[in-house]
């Protein structure tokens, strides 16, 4: 027998979905409520958080000058040119290819491929960067012609100004703005300032549209920083170093002037190179040799071995040594630099000239512990304090490590190393009678209103008496005299004291002496009675002329005569005592 089934009634079904669509409107509706009524703010704010991100304003970075504000490094302020292709007027897309390729040379193909950038979505791009550091005038021409689509920037381009001769003292600043090498990275939280920040909009496609942004921070410039270094003496110190380096077919050398007190007045080094034309140059050429090339001071250091042994009461100026021409000491023959019969000389006599016999005699009887000691006090074998870049601060090994020989190669300025910067305020120590004044370079800051805050007050300590540096500074001078090594280191109206250098150069590879290569000096200072200034200068391997009073000592006549010049140091007043040479 066959069932039939029949359908129930539609009218139950048909209730039942309408209440089920009910309840979806119902919670549709409520969530909708929620959202635009009681969470509106929030979600906008989560919506604006999605196109709105925060950039940096670029600030100006403070400039470097010498002591009397003229400059060494400066930032101007340039722009960087770009384009919204979608502001860009359909009736202008050609005159603005013409006009942004003809002026910034650059490709019409390439102008015209960035008008026609677009975003990932495909739609039109909205920052397409035309040009950067474009000058202010170039860019206020350009303005003029109000082409839509077309704006700019602000952006700033540091700037060093030609013919100052301080390349490789102030060093320079990277693509990004930041110090690369010199004063421009030691000062580089001092100089750089704070960058601003600024609130652009970020279109569908993630590119920065400037011109709907907001400033959330204002930029703080950096502060200048104000050197002790006078540009004048820097140029010259610069000029002829290098002729003279030219001229003796050396591979460098410094040039380093100072003031009593160790303010850096010069600080020139050859070779160089052009700041604002950095690929054209070599590591070598940038590196700043007044504080990197270490070397030995050779005779210049007899000041120091003389001096501790008048402040210890060894010796006196008077005091009459008999010195021949060589004296053996363990396996080796030390000599003086030209032959002479068996002398009697007095310490005067000694450092006139230049006696290496002599020194060891002195530097016997100062013994090496103390002599050691006095190295240290006058700065070697630590840091200037200057904190440049590279800085070698040389070699002075412990007594207790010496070998039979140190001893007396110490004392006439071998087995040990300097820099130019620390041999040079060994003299300065001997200037301000005998308390020593740790170096400086930065004078202050000067903030972006002009207020001018002063570096902090440098280290000092008295190294030897003022009697003791008196008698040393007139034994300088008479290394200057009829019977001394540096003659030509004379100059007309000053009395002037100094002392040669000419010392084996080492090979840093093997740690042996080169045959035939010397490191060639002469460190002074004037007026001898009363000395203001202090020069140093030192050839690295000069081929023509090797000993320190010729090769050295003109530099040292050239670059001091412009410094008094210059500082308007007045002649000197008094006439120099005449010293005991020999018995």
């Amino acid at each position: 027998m066959r069932r039939t089934f029949r359908r129930s009634e539609p009218g139950p079904r048909i209730k039942v979905a309408v209440v089920l669509l009910v309840v979806v409107l119902v919670v549709f509706g409520g969530r909708l409520v929620q959202i635009q009524g009681f969470e509106a703010a929030h979600y906008a704010s989560q919506a604006s958080d999605t196109r709105l991100t925060t950039i940096d304003i670029p600030t100006v970075r403070g400039d470097i000058t010498d002591a009397s504000g003229r400059p060494f490094a400066i930032s101007v302020e340039v722009r960087t040119v770009f384009v919204d292709p979608k502001e860009v007027k359909a009736d202008e897309r050609e005159q603005i290819i013409t006009e942004l390729s003809g002026r910034f040379d650059l490709p019409v193909e390439e102008v015209t491929a960035k008008l026609d950038a677009t975003t990932p979505e495909g739609e039109p791009s909205r920052y397409q960067v035309i040009k950067r550091q474009v000058s202010q005038q170039d860019w206020r021409e350009l303005d003029e012609l109000d082409l839509q689509g077309v704006s700019s920037e602000r952006d700033y381009k540091r700037v060093y100004p030609d013919e100052t001769g301080a390349a490789n003292l102030i060093g320079f600043v990277g693509a990004e703005g930041h110090g690369l090498e010199g004063l421009e990275a030691v000062m580089e939280r001092t100089l750089a300032g704070e960058a601003g920040k600024q609130q652009v909009e970020v279109g569908r496609g993630g590119t920065q549209i400037p011109m709907v942004a907001g400033l959330a921070k204002e930029p703080v410039p950096g502060r200048s920083v104000r050197l002790t270094i006078d540009q004048d003496i820097q140029w010259h110190a610069q000029q002829t170093l290098a002729e003279r380096v030219d001229a003796l077919d050396a591979e460098g050398g410094s040039v380093v002037v100072m003031d009593r007190s160790a303010r850096i007045r010069a600080m020139a080094t050859y070779p160089t190179y052009d700041q604002n034309d950095i690929d054209g140059s070599t590591q070598e050429d940038r590196r700043n040799g007044a504080v990197a090339d270490a070397f030995e001071p050779g005779s210049t250091n007899k000041a120091i071995t003389v001096a501790g042994a008048l402040e210890e009461g060894v010796t006196t100026p008077d005091t009459v040594y008999t010195v021949p021409y060589s004296i053996q000491r363990y396996d080796r023959t030390f000599k003086d630099s030209d032959y002479h019969p068996t002398e009697r000389f007095t310490v005067n006599g000694i450092m006139a000239t230049s006696s290496n016999v002599g020194t060891i005699y002195i530097g016997d009887q100062l013994g090496p512990d103390k002599l050691y000691d006095y190295l240290g006090k006058f700065g070697f074998g630590q840091p200037t304090g200057l904190e440049l870049p590279g800085e070698n601060q040389g070699i002075l090994t412990d007594p207790q490590y010496w070998s039979g020989t140190d001893q007396p190669s110490i004392s006439f300025g071998h087995s040990l190393s300097v820099n130019a910067v620390q041999l040079a305020s060994v003299y300065a120590t001997i200037a301000n009678d005998g308390v020593r004044v740790e170096p400086s370079l930065v004078a202050g800051t000067v903030d972006e209103t002009g207020d001018f805050t002063a570096s902090p007050a440098r280290e000092k300590r008295r190294v030897i008496s003022p009697d003791t540096a008196e008698q040393v500074r007139l034994m300088l001078e008479a290394v200057t005299g009829k019977e001394g090594t540096a003659q030509a280191a004379r100059i007309d109206d000053y009395r002037v004291g100094g002392k040669t250098g000419t010392a084996n150069r080492i090979d840093p590879e093997t740690g042996r002496y080169e045959q035939g290569q010397y490191t060639s000096s002469f460190v002074g200072m004037a007026p001898i009675d009363d000395p203001e200034l202090i020069v140093l200068v030192v050839l690295h391997n000069p081929k023509s002329e090797v000993y320190g009073g010729q090769a050295a000592a003109p530099v040292f006549t050239d670059v001091m005569s412009f410094a008094l010049k210059t500082d308007q140091v007045p002649p000197t007043g008094t006439e120099p005592p005449k010293l005991r040479l020999r018995e």
